[in-house]
């Protein structure tokens, strides 16, 4: 009775090495934070990292003129301590989902109400507060890891080749 309870102690203390190991290892598409003040209000943006690995980007892992998550896994979210700007449009203090819908030119960047929910298999675009349309640009140097960054006035989403940004005052 002795050996089988030592026996179990032993499986179960293994097990959990084994998940906590898992759990330490580090994710392909690792979470990432932006922050930044705008006016007197705190910005967190929270998303998913993907890296380019060497694949074609928009158009192929990423479809042209469709809803995307903008990142991976969870909807990328931004969180805001008071009123802000974005892309010229008001967004109240809160917690959002941001989506966009890429395309050759343009893109449309969405601020959507539900701000708790896994990539855009869910989404409901009556839930969306407004979409702005905003330029997209060919960069000379491509990020292998979107990203997503607050500078100078602009938010910024970044990958490959591509980079489109609304105003955020």
């Amino acid at each position: 009775m002795r050996i089988l309870s030592i026996t179990a102690a032993l499986l179960i203390a293994v097990g959990i090495s084994s998940l906590s190991a898992q759990d330490k290892k580090a994710k392909k598409s690792p979470m990432k934070t932006t922050e930044a003040t705008i006016g007197e209000s705190e910005v967190t943006i929270t998303y998913s990292s993907p890296s380019v690995k060497g694949r074609t980007i928009f158009g192929d892992l990423v479809a042209m003129d469709k809803i995307w998550r903008t990142g991976a896994n969870e909807a990328t979210t931004i969180e805001s301590s008071g009123d802000i700007m974005v892309g010229g449009k008001s967004l109240k203090a809160g917690k959002y989902s941001i989506f966009t819908i890429p395309a050759e030119g343009k893109w449309t960047v969405i601020i959507n109400s539900v701000s708790d929910q896994w990539g855009a298999y869910k989404y409901d675009e009556s839930k969306d507060v407004f979409r702005v349309m905003t330029d997209k640009v060919e960069t000379v140097e491509a990020t292998e890891q979107f990203t997503i960054a607050i500078e100078n006035g602009m938010l910024s989403f970044v990958w490959s080749t591509t980079k489109a940004s609304v105003s955020i005052k």
